[in-house]
């Protein structure tokens, strides 16, 4: 999967990182979760390169896109989501979107419009979630510890440490490619931000959330925990309801409850794909109407 080329192309005034893979006439767009780059996606591509044209990126300030000047925010993440499909991508597409990532998506979808075929987002916590009631707390927990992480991964030896978790969902060059990407000391301080503009913005998402999406949704939870302990299955369950929720207040969704923790394109790429297959094969049948 890492043989994928890649680009730079100006968005927004910066180099933006742009993969592109698969074939046909429609198209598909993907964005990452916090933390994470086009990487996070390689197990998913390769079970659709006959489905669409497939774009995989990395937002600014990841290892291979130039960061933004000042704060980073929700709605900059969207702008830049929003700027890089009107240069990349010719057509209407269907967007992919997985945990924060989810808030980024929708935030883009008030200003896509037509052009947006199809939404499916991926274990992505609504702002109704209570998750966020404290989330400046969570976010200076995580924080904290994330700062001695950045410390350590000057150290190349020890960037492996904090990847345990991906070995058994990601190619062994997949996952060098996000020790090296990802588990750096530049790109922990990206994580940093990210879930900073999380906790800077949740309040204004909460007090204006983003529109409806005029476009079919799919809204694909994580049904199981990273770790079998109370508070973790509470958590989880959480989730699922206000995702639940989410998908009741839309005029055309679907919820899925899956069987994997929150890395879902690492557990159940084949539910990911599945589910961008009936995307595309809805807008086409609402087109054709």
């Amino acid at each position: 999967m890492r043989d994928v080329p890649g680009r730079l192309e100006a968005v927004n005034g910066r180099s933006v990182y742009v993969e592109e893979s698969g074939n046909g006439e429609d198209w598909v767009v993907f964005e990452s979760g916090a933390g994470a780059g086009r990487t996070c996606w390689d197990p998913v591509l390769p079970l659709l390169p006959d489905t669409a044209r497939l774009v995989a990126y990395d937002r600014a300030g990841r290892p291979r896109t130039e960061p933004v000047a000042g704060a980073l925010s929700i709605d900059q993440m969207a702008d830049d989501l929003v700027a890089m499909t009107e240069l990349v991508v010719p057509r209407p597409f269907v967007l992919v979107a997985h945990s924060m990532g989810g808030l980024v998506a929708r935030r883009a979808a008030e200003r896509l419009g037509s052009r947006l075929r199809g939404l499916l987002l991926v274990d992505p916590t609504p702002e109704t979630s209570p998750m966020y009631d404290d989330w400046d707390a969570r976010v200076a927990k995580a924080d904290r510890m994330m700062a001695v992480m950045q410390v350590l991964t000057h150290v190349r030896a020890l960037r492996r440490l904090f990847t345990g978790n991906l070995r058994a969902g990601y190619s062994p060059d997949t996952c060098q490619a996000i020790v090296d990407e990802d588990f750096t000391p530049a790109g922990t301080a990206q994580t940093r931000k990210e879930l900073q503009a999380v906790a800077d913005g949740i309040r204004d998402v909460r007090r204006r959330p983003p529109a409806p999406p005029a476009c079919p949704v799919i809204v694909l939870a994580a049904a199981r925990p990273v770790r079998r302990k109370p508070h973790e299955i509470a958590f989880v369950a959480s989730a699922q309801e206000h995702d639940r929720l989410y998908v009741q207040s839309l005029p055309d969704a679907r919820f899925e409850a899956v069987d994997s923790a929150h890395l879902m394109q690492a557990e159940r790429p084949q539910v990911i794909a599945a589910s961008v297959r009936e995307l595309l094969a809805r807008a086409e049948a609402h087109e054709a109407e």
